[in-house]
């Protein structure tokens, strides 16, 4: 029996479900302008997957590369989502001033 579908299968999940709380947090405490330290682990993430021999390992490493660039993408509507008040704004940053002078 095969279980490297399985396993990657998995792996994705957990890599995905890990993300969703990390994208939430880091747009919270830090906003997006640390998205190219997304596109960086991403892309070194996607480079080492070519370099592993091992199948699951490769195909984990992958993954979270893509899911790693996938994220960009999220920390915007992520700040977008906050603008519309489906999130809280962290007080501490200036740009949640900003909003909440805007819209009070």
């Amino acid at each position: 029996m095969n279980i490297h579908g399985l396993a990657i299968g998995i792996a994705t999940f957990l890599i995905i479900g890990l993300f969703h709380p990390i994208v939430i947090k880091t747009e919270y405490y830090i906003g997006k302008k640390i998205w190219p330290l997304f596109l960086i682990l991403g892309l070194l993430c996607i480079y080492l997957s070519t370099l592993i021999s091992n199948l699951i390992a490769s195909s984990i490493i992958g993954i979270t590369g893509f899911t790693l660039l996938w994220s960009i993408q999220e920390l915007i509507e992520q700040e977008n989502r906050v603008k519309k008040g489906w999130f809280p704004a962290n007080p501490k940053k200036a740009q949640s001033k900003k909003y909440e002078k805007k819209y009070s």
